[in-house]
């Protein structure tokens, strides 16, 4: 079956797959909509990965890079790189409590405690295992900080706090200045955390929830309700942890309590310097699950205009397919989460982005368009590619990602994700310039957004990346300002965040957002046609890596 059969045996239209004559012009918002009401439709089922709804998914993004004259930039001449998945989900447990002394203390999963398991076993089993608290459980020697001190975790259980030392530290404390203040450092991240707690052998790793400080409520971390994903790994690479995950702020209070600890106190201790780990004395958590588990053999979709001049060196753009699948009916009755702005609207702007480049001059390097899979369980089909990639990735110029875009109109500014990292930002405050915009810093650098988006899997790597996301802080809007702004982030992030009414309505003005995929257009498109190699700001915690491949593009 062609690729035009599959998607007409879908009941899509088949006009946007005929080859057209376009012209160069600015992104076109209507253009930008039709695109996201096709992906956020029914008929998709709201893309989650390993079902039909990804099948129809992946055969309509090749039919469009197709239809746009791109190129297969997959591995052997393939539209697709295959991304197989781990994917469990927590049964009833038989047995969650916490031992202290002789009271046994049972946890309700999802109002004390909420984990998951990333281990491919039917069952996962933790028995009466001693729990240490690790204050920040940062290792990191290069700001002189070491919150391990040498403790040994194998066999036990590591608790966390949330974010970095100095989120919340005050003058004369040891960890003011170490890390990223308000902003959030990879440290603070919890996906640091869990792996940090199994490099040193844990058995599971629990954090304490506080929504300042994680940037999220307790609603959000019990969202996939003991389901998780990972990418499939040989057996001397599997984590140690049998289960992870978050202890609410009341059950915490109470634990540390019956240890004989008081947790406001281990706080204030664990911004300094020399903070010890601090053994939970007399208390074991246990644990016993059943799991379901198989694997989900998904896909990224790469598409790719190879460059006249230098096809070797490649200017990467991304955005994820992937959305939250099948939920409970919402207050109308939609039962799919299609996430229309989280990330089909990404998604449709690559296509407009790479209309724009086939109507110009063939560009000097390569331009590859990658629709990731399995964003929303952990960055997997970025981190798959990272692992694999198809085009060297130390001769990858930039990662230019969009990940939500604001739908209230035109802004006076754009917003900037991840302050001080390399020579992009600086890129996109020329060509804001040139729109007559300004560049405005998140507002919310503490939610740790650069952390949690595909680019990050580029960065981890040394590649220098830019995101675009509207919901990182309130746009400065013509027709309100900042208020408005922030009225529009407020209503998305409260509401439609991850759940079915991210979908397309009648109070959308994408004008703002093609400003925005205009801007990357741009910022692209000249790296595309030069020599210029954007580098990493001094400072940057991803610049040492790209610097040991420095000689390769000389």
């Amino acid at each position: 079956m062609t690729v035009r059969t599959l998607i007409l045996a879908l009941g899509l239209s088949a006009a946007p797959l005929l080859p057209t004559i376009v012209q160069a012009q600015t992104i076109a918002p209507d253009r930008l909509e039709s695109s996201v009401r096709t992906l956020a439709s029914d008929l998709f089922q709201g893309r989650a990965p390993g079902t039909i709804g990804e099948e129809r998914t992946i055969g309509y993004l090749i039919g469009r890079f197709e239809a746009l004259g791109l190129e297969p930039g997959g591995p052997d001449g393939q539209w697709v790189q295959t991304v197989p998945l781990l994917h469990t989900r927590l049964g009833k447990p038989s047995r969650l409590a916490v031992t202290q002394g002789a009271e046994t203390t049972p946890w309700t999963f999802g109002e004390n405690v909420y984990v998951s398991t990333l281990q491919p076993r039917n069952e996962v089993s933790i028995d009466k295992a001693p729990m240490v608290f690790v204050g920040y459980g940062v290792s990191a020697p290069e700001r002189g900080w070491d919150d391990f001190k040498g403790v040994d975790l194998k066999g036990k259980v590591a608790v966390f706090l949330v974010n970095d030392p100095d989120f919340e530290a005050v003058k004369g404390e040891d960890a003011v200045g170490k890390f990223g203040g308000k902003t959030m450092t990879y440290y603070g991240r919890w996906t640091y955390k869990f792996e940090e707690a199994a490099r040193r052998g844990a058995i599971g790793a629990l954090i304490v929830h506080d929504t300042p400080g994680a940037g999220y409520g307790w609603n959000v971390v019990i969202s996939p309700a003991g389901e998780n994903y990972d990418l499939v790994r040989p057996a001397d690479r599997l984590t140690s942890l049998q289960l992870q995950g978050w202890i609410a702020g009341d059950a915490a209070k109470a634990l540390f309590a019956g240890a004989g600890q008081d947790l406001a106190a281990l706080r204030r201790q664990a911004r300094s310097a020399a903070f010890k780990p601090v053994e939970l004395k007399g208390t074991t958590f246990s644990a016993s699950f059943p799991v379901t588990q198989d694997v989900v053999q998904s896909a990224n979709v790469l598409a790719r205009i190879p460059g006249a001049k230098r096809p070797d060196e490649t200017v990467m753009y991304g955005a994820h397919w992937d959305a939250y699948g099948k939920g409970e009916p919402d207050a109308q009755g939609r039962i799919y989460r299609a996430g229309a702005n989280d990330d089909a609207l990404g998604v449709a702007a690559m296509f407009e982005i790479a209309r724009a480049f086939k109507a110009g001059p063939r560009p000097d390097r390569s331009v590859l368009f990658a629709a990731w899979t399995a964003e929303e369980r952990g960055l997997l089909g970025s981190e798959h590619y990272a692992l694999n990639p198809v085009y060297p990735l130390d001769k990858t110029v930039a990662n230019l990602t969009i990940d939500i875009l604001q739908t209230a109109g035109k802004a006076k500014d754009v917003i900037l994700v991840g302050k001080g990292q390399n020579m992009l930002e600086d890129d996109l405050a020329r060509f804001a310039a040139k729109q007559g915009r300004v560049v405005t810093q998140e507002s919310l650098p503490e939610r740790g957004l650069f952390y949690r988006a595909d680019h990050f899997s580029m960065a981890k790597r040394g590649v220098p990346v830019l995101l675009m996301m509207g919901i990182a802080g309130a746009s400065d809007l013509v027709e309100g300002g900042r208020t408005a702004g922030q009225a529009w982030v407020d209503a998305y992030t409260g509401k439609c965040y991850h759940q079915a009414c991210d979908a397309v309505d009648d109070s959308w003005n994408l004008d703002g957002a093609a400003q925005d995929i205009d801007l990357m257009l741009d910022i692209g498109r000249e790296l595309a046609t030069s020599d210029r190699w954007p580098e990493w700001k001094p400072g940057s915690e991803f610049k040492a890596i790209r610097d040991k491949s420095a000689a390769v593009r000389q």
